[in-house]
């Protein structure tokens, strides 16, 4: 038996909406320039994502956001210069999942981190360590284990879906949820999943 995490059941859970986020990137490509542009004003970008679990169906599921109906990702983004991880994590959530836009007097519990990925390059997926050989990394990403209350309003922008989806249905799928979110199941091999019934 594993270290004990407790989960909630999904409908101990509210959920609204707020007004959109501008999408920043209209295209890859204009991602991928916006990224090197800030490469080379602030260095290595630090992005920090949380791992939420509630339980449906008896099974334990992640909350990933939805993107324009297509992709899907972990709530979290980009530190700021000087920021601290778990600082930077929360101001992140609140953004995204929250009414409090900056993280200040929301109660978010930033447990350890699970794991970090590396961007070697501005267009190579991110790999779950730093090769020897990579000198000036892109990209550090860093996902956190956020333990959820038994109750909470998730207040998400119009522009975004929340979505609960089954630890199983992720596991090695990264045709549909790309190179980082089907390692998680592994990452929280080491947990036993206590489903607290309210």
């Amino acid at each position: 038996m594993g270290e004990v995490f407790e989960i909630y059941p999904l409908s101990c859970y509210y959920f609204g909406s707020k007004e959109p986020k501008p999408d920043k990137d209209e295209t890859l490509f204009e991602r991928v320039q916006r990224f090197k542009a800030n490469y080379a004003v602030k260095g290595m970008r630090t992005c920090v994502e949380g791992v939420l679990l509630v339980e449906l169906f008896g099974q334990p599921h992640v909350l990933l956001l939805q993107v324009r109906n297509s992709f899907l990702k972990l709530p979290g983004g980009r530190l700021r210069p000087g920021e601290a991880d778990i600082d930077g994590l929360k101001r992140k959530l609140s953004s995204k999942l929250s009414s409090v836009e900056n993280g200040i007097g929301d109660d978010w519990q930033v447990g350890e981190c699970l794991g970090m990925w590396w961007r070697s390059d501005f267009e190579t997926l991110p790999f779950p360590y730093l090769s020897p050989n990579i000198q000036m990394p892109k990209e550090c990403i860093k996902l956190f284990l956020v333990k959820l209350p038994r109750s909470r309003r998730f207040i998400i922008p119009k522009n975004l879906k929340l979505l609960a989806v089954p630890l199983c249905q992720i596991h090695n799928n990264q045709k549909t949820y790309g190179s980082i979110i089907p390692g998680i199941p592994q990452l929280l091999s080491k947990y036993t999943f206590n489903t607290v019934q309210v």
